[in-house]
């Protein structure tokens, strides 16, 4: 298939920001692929080379994609530099370079689905000596074989933004739509493998009910709503219901099969090499052949035995050398809160209540290595109460609230789990543009833009510096957010750079005021950083401009 054909499917999905439409475009195109190529072009629709489930990524930066339109087209550095600066879209540079290419490096060839994807899937692998050139001369083949329109996707979809509005719902109903399932089905099927292009070539096959929830393969973990108080609680939840701490440290999903462990975040990335004392303590202490767990990590004092904030720990999720020295001084106790598979048997569908009581048959805690969440279940709002305040009092973010007949539903804010935390809660916000320092912090970006999110958009809401440090072992630090925004960078201006949204940060405030200032149409006052949230959520986890609207009523009521 002629990469072309997808590149008509992008530009009218451009020229539409409505469900509907977009899903019956997709529905329409997605008839007519070969079984051969469907799962490709399905993740390619969705701006991936590799599967959701995949942690596999091209890990090509703006700077590298400068060098490859060089390459390609043979325009200068410097006035590839100035176009972006200018476009603030290097999609754009590239589509403008190739309608007046200058230089062709390669044999130029029409491109098909099957060397674009061979070419991309490429860069995660590429390593040691002249892998820079080597990344790069893989994106400038396709770039020299492309026209100006199929060089802007391309360019994008190497950088990870696509933009063409294809959330994870549209995609679910075109499935549903184009080979006739319903579209509660298809959902289903998703949840139990993680991979839209798996589900699609299932789908035309009609035969979605023969996919299997496996061990190995991480699935999105299940998320709660928000309640205010109690109350709300229990009329979302029904009661009684099961209260459980809500810890300050990170989500893991734990794997096994084949005798073997591997550990996950919640962005699906495995992380089982730089655990290696939790592998070891589930290998000795949970019971099975194979198994999904549901668990948080939570850093430990190793003198104390007290819970320690996730900022301690966080910098463990991406540690690849002295793994061994880190765990004796950062050591995390995981806490198993939930169950999905066993012995082969996907159990999502048994109730909360089976799948706690499946758990506390399997498991056998170690102390300050492996325990249950602490748990109370009630009917009694005073008791439910009292321990919401000693989650608090213990340094806890507050409480998980499930009704005990709820099933496992990955991926989506449901019904059956809810979150309380105190009614100002902090905001999980993107940051979208940053600016330089001066003085001791001019080699640094030391204050920052932050937007939350408006349907496919992303709204600022206020600038932030308060809160990073200036010393990396004292918590988030100006030197760890440059190192990561840098990458980033889409265009400059003067001091000022606007940056892919990509680094989740969760910020803390006195109030949320209406301000003409910012697209949200709402400003924090007195913002501060608490902790990088990156490591554990991706941008499409920040919150919701309905969220702060929400916050907004409810603080407005209580001045």
């Amino acid at each position: 298939m002629l990469y072309s054909n997808l590149v008509v499917i992008y530009q009218s999905l451009e020229k539409t920001s409505k469900r509907l439409e977009k899903a019956a475009i997709l529905a329409e195109f997605l008839k007519n692929i070969p079984s051969t190529e469907l799962a490709t072009v399905v993740n390619l629709l969705q701006g991936r080379v590799f599967p959701q489930w995949d942690s596999r990524n091209m890990g090509f930066s703006s700077r590298l994609m400068l060098k490859a339109l060089h390459k390609a087209t043979g325009a200068s550095l410097k006035s590839i530099e100035s176009s972006w600066n200018k476009l603030g879209d290097l999609g754009k540079v590239a589509s403008e370079l190739v309608k007046n290419k200058t230089q062709v490096t390669f044999a130029s060839q029409e491109l098909n689905i099957k060397k674009v994807i061979i070419n991309l899937q490429k860069l995660e692998s590429v390593e040691g000596s002249g892998s820079v050139e080597r990344k790069v001369s893989l994106v400038a083949e396709l770039i020299t074989s492309a026209s100006p329109e199929e060089s802007r996707f391309l360019v994008r979809t190497v950088l990870e933004e696509l933009r063409v509005g294809i959330a994870s719902g549209i995609m679910r109903d075109a499935i549903a739509l184009a080979f006739d399932q319903e579209i509660k089905v298809v959902e289903h099927a998703f949840d139990v493998v993680g991979d839209f292009g798996e589900v699609a070539v299932f789908a035309k096959k009609n035969a979605l009910s023969s996919l299997e929830l496996t061990s190995g393969r991480p699935l999105n973990s299940m998320l709660a709503i928000l309640v205010q108080d109690i109350p709300e609680a229990f009329k979302a939840l029904g009661s009684p219901a099961q209260f459980e701490f809500k810890l300050d440290g990170f989500r893991l999903q734990v794997h096994k099969s084949n005798g073997k462990i591997k550990l996950f975040t919640r962005r699906l990335e495995e992380v089982t090499k730089q655990f290696p004392e939790v592998v070891a303590v589930i290998q000795s202490s949970v019971s099975g052949d194979s198994f999904i767990l549901d668990a948080e990590a939570v850093g430990i004092d190793p003198k104390s035995g007290k819970h320690l904030p996730f900022q301690h720990i966080s910098q463990r999720i991406k540690r690849k050398h002295d793994i061994a020295l880190l765990a004796k001084r950062l050591p995390v106790e995981l806490n198993v809160f939930d169950i999905v598979l066993y012995n082969g048997k996907n159990v999502m569908d048994c109730s909360q209540d089976e799948r706690r009581k499946l758990l506390e048959k399997i498991v056998k805690p170690q102390k300050n290595k492996l325990k249950f969440t602490e748990m109370l279940t009630t009917g009694d709002e005073k008791k439910a109460v009292a321990f919401y305040k000693k989650s608090l009092d213990d340094g806890n973010e507050g409480l998980m609230i499930k009704s005990l007949s709820s099933v496992y539903r990955p991926g989506r804010y449901v019904s059956g789990w809810c979150k309380l935390k105190p009614t100002l809660e902090p905001l999980d916000v993107v940051i979208t543009s940053a600016l330089w320092g001066e003085g001791k912090r001019s080699e640094w970006l030391a204050s920052f833009t932050v937007a939350v999110k408006s349907g496919e958009k992303f709204v600022e809401i206020g600038k932030v510096g308060t809160g990073v440090k200036e010393k990396v072992e004292e918590g988030v630090s100006f030197e760890e957010l440059t190192k990561l925004l840098k990458p980033l960078i889409i265009s400059k201006k003067g001091r000022e750079v606007k940056v892919k949204p990509q680094i989740v940060v969760e910020v803390a405030y006195e109030e949320l005021q209406k301000s003409p200032t910012y697209s949200s149409g709402f400003a924090m006052r007195f913002p501060r950083i608490l902790r990088l949230r990156s490591n554990e959520k991706v941008v499409n986890d920040v919150n919701s401009l309905r969220d702060v609207e929400r916050i907004y009523v409810v603080q407005k009521g209580k001045v």
